[in-house]
């Protein structure tokens, strides 16, 4: 059995100079990722607990372990008995906790490289309180203790082709250092990892799930350059590089490299270097601004460099003059965020694969249930002849979560352009499906329940697209609360999904529409209704815009073109779990009128896969509701008819039926 790290973390920090009060683990890798690579997974490491969102605070004496209410419970599961479980929006935040039980004086350990900008400035004001200090520590000290830490992969990086990105680097570089100019800075610092991919055009496989490269970008009026493990560079990508003036350099320069651009010496490769004359006529060509390059130079001769706070890390910060620094959201991610019209068609066409992968995993699914159990089936709510599980067959023909999972996995990677799956499936039956990040082990997973709900969550990347779709189904006969609860999230899944709203309007306003069903009702549910998804890039593109209940949701305006998710769920402790997902892309909408001239968004439903009839409770749903469900379902057919066979076509038209409207008369009467 391997030791507790939290012994040997407590013997580094008692020996460090000076010793240390306390000891900050992030989950967040030098990029601030939210999904980082195994060797990066230094919290899940001291803490046991492995969900992709949370922050480990070691002292002398205790262990805390921070997180929001998407893993509470996978935390209380998987922590041991030495960890204290901080509920993020029930808890004081970890500044405040340190700055209240941490003595007069306290020296904070952390990894500079993990931690953010914004973090550190946070953290460093609560600190004033009791004169304490953050030490940035030269060496992670997660690192040494972790004897058996996985090494860096050498994952060759791969270009994106304009007829999948929709636009060259060249017209990327152009709109960005018209930016550069608008806010008279100098250079920005590219941390983000699905930005810098963004932006050169390239992806790669650092990362589990995440087409991305562990790579930084800095790019100047007059340079560009990309800090990368030159190994993964091939000839072809190096020779693609210089042909886009971009010039390619060591990771491991790039902090000295950031100390030069602090002080004006860092200079490009004479191949790729853009002279003074044509990086500003390149800025004036695309903002329209004609003024002399005597104001362009008197502009930017301070050398102003743009970070994000929330993606730049303390350790490159510090080589940086504060003075002369900008501080303000990247502006790529906006631009990121909202689609060309190659990348959202190309979105539209990934997800009729990726439906169509999901219909044929359902019907195999569905004639399993009933043949492994003796379920009665997708369709059927009578008494299935319940056959005890194994009785009749061995374990190699059981259901497992995984076993499932594994199998809608192979179901996609039939599909074109499949390059594997966005994030680990969320496959979980009964109880487990409470847990709303469940990720399920081999050897620890349950088996299928004909009597249980069951939800998957799940997506792929195409190299035209990512995906994001979660489904709950039951095989057996739902209770009628089941039923109930079910229709509640399909309501609020509905009313957002078919909301129509003036530009301007930020997802916290939208996100209400998503809960009001399950309000009615006491119920809700503890994560936010919807995120942006990448094209061919990262399943969570949660910057700049999301639908949530979160502050930083008022931040930025949904805008035509962006993508979104729609995905209300419930949650009962114990029991089940319910949740419904679509990819939604936000476009222009026809009105009779335009009050304020603002101009009306609607969304455009663009995943396709059929709702399960049986656990809705139709006396519950509204005619307008049957009618937009019958409308899906119409489309949904018709989109993935070209994409199944005939036993799949037929399953297909019996799953997306229209309703009957005469339930009202029944209702009613």
């Amino acid at each position: 059995m391997m030791a507790d790290p939290l012994d040997a973390l407590r013997a580094l920090m008692a020996s460090h100079s000076p010793p240390l009060d306390a000891l900050v683990v992030p989950s967040e890798d030098n990029h601030q990722s939210e999904y980082v690579s195994t060797r990066d997974k230094r919290r899940a490491f001291v803490s046991g607990f492995t969900g992709s969102a949370g922050l480990a605070l070691i002292t002398m004496n205790e262990a805390l372990l921070w997180t929001d209410g998407r893993y509470f419970l996978q935390a209380t599961q998987q922590l041991s008995e030495r960890w204290k479980l901080m509920r993020i929006g029930e808890d004081p935040p970890v500044e405040n906790w340190m700055a209240d039980n941490l003595p007069r004086n306290a020296a904070i350990g952390t990894d500079p490289w993990c931690v953010s900008v914004e973090t550190y400035q946070r953290w460093e004001q609560a600190f004033l309180k009791k004169k304490q200090k953050l030490i940035q520590l030269s060496t992670n000290m997660v690192d040494i203790v972790w004897k058996d830490r996985p090494p860096a992969e050498i994952l060759p990086v791969d270009i994106h082709p304009p007829e999948f990105a929709g636009c060259t680097v060249a017209e990327k570089l152009k709109d960005l250092r018209a930016k550069l100019i608008r806010e008279k800075a100098y250079g920005i610092i590219i941390s983000s990892l699905d930005e810098v991919a963004w932006l050169y055009n390239v992806r790669g496989n650092d990362v589990a799930y995440c087409p991305v490269i562990h790579a930084y970008a800095v790019v100047t009026l007059d340079s560009a350059l990309f800090y990368v493990d030159k190994r993964k560079v091939s000839s072809e990508v190096l020779h693609y590089m210089l042909e886009n003036g971009i010039d390619v350099r060591d990771y491991d320069i790039v902090a000295s490299d950031v100390s030069l651009l602090a002080s004006g010496q860092l200079m490009g490769s004479s191949r790729t270097k853009l002279s003074g004359m044509e990086s500003h006529e390149a800025s004036k060509n695309s903002t329209g601004v004609l003024g002399d390059d005597r104001n362009a130079e008197e502009e930017t001769k301070h050398k102003i460099i743009w970070i994000d706070p929330f993606s730049c890390n303390l350790a490159l910060f510090s080589k940086l003059i504060p003075d002369q620094v900008f501080m303000q959201q990247s502006p790529l991610a906006l631009a990121k965020a909202i689609k060309n019209p190659v990348e959202l068609d190309g979105l539209r066409k990934a997800h009729i694969r990726d439906g169509a992968a999901v219909v044929q995993f359902l019907v195999w699914l569905d004639k399993q249930m009933q043949e492994i159990y003796g379920a009665s089936g997708y369709f059927s709510e009578r008494e299935g002849t319940h056959k005890r599980k194994h009785s009749l067959c061995s374990d190699t023909l059981k259901l497992t979560e995984v076993s499932v999972s594994d199998k809608l996995e192979g179901f996609r990677a039939k599909q074109e352009n499949f390059r594997g799956l966005s994030f680990p499936t969320i496959s979980s039956v009964g109880p487990n499906a409470a847990i709303i990040h469940y990720s399920p082990e081999a050897d620890t997973c349950s088996e299928l329940d004909a009597d249980s709900i069951y939800l998957f969550d799940s997506g792929g990347q195409y190299v035209d697209g990512t995906t994001d779709i979660t489904r709950t189904v039951h095989f057996g006969k739902p209770s009628a609360h089941e039923k109930s609860c079910y229709t509640a999230v399909l309501k609020g899944h509905i009313a957002l999904g078919r909301a129509r709203f003036p530009n301007g309007t930020t997802g916290h306003a939208l996100d209400i529409l998503a809960r009001v069903p399950l309000w009615k009702n006491g119920l809700d549910y503890r994560h936010g209704t919807g995120h942006g998804i990448g094209s061919y890039l990262n399943v969570h593109e949660g910057s700049p815009h999301l639908i949530s209940f979160r502050p930083h949701a008022r931040n930025v305006a949904i805008q035509a073109s962006m993508t979104v998710t729609d995905e209300p769920g419930y949650y009962e402790d114990g029991n089940f779990g319910i949740r419904l997902e679509n990819v939604l892309i936000v476009n222009k909408a026809k009105t009779s009128f335009n009050f304020g001239e603002k101009g009306y968004l609607e969304f455009e439903h663009i995943t396709w896969a059929p709702y399960q009839k049986k656990l809705m409770d139709l006396t519950l749903l509204t005619p307008e509701e049957i009618e937009w469900i019958n409308r899906y379902h119409s489309d949904c057919r018709e989109v993935l008819a070209p994409s199944v066979n005939e036993q799949e076509t037929e399953w297909l038209k019996k799953a997306t039926e229209p309703i009957s409207m005469i339930v009202f008369d029944n209702r009613s009467g």
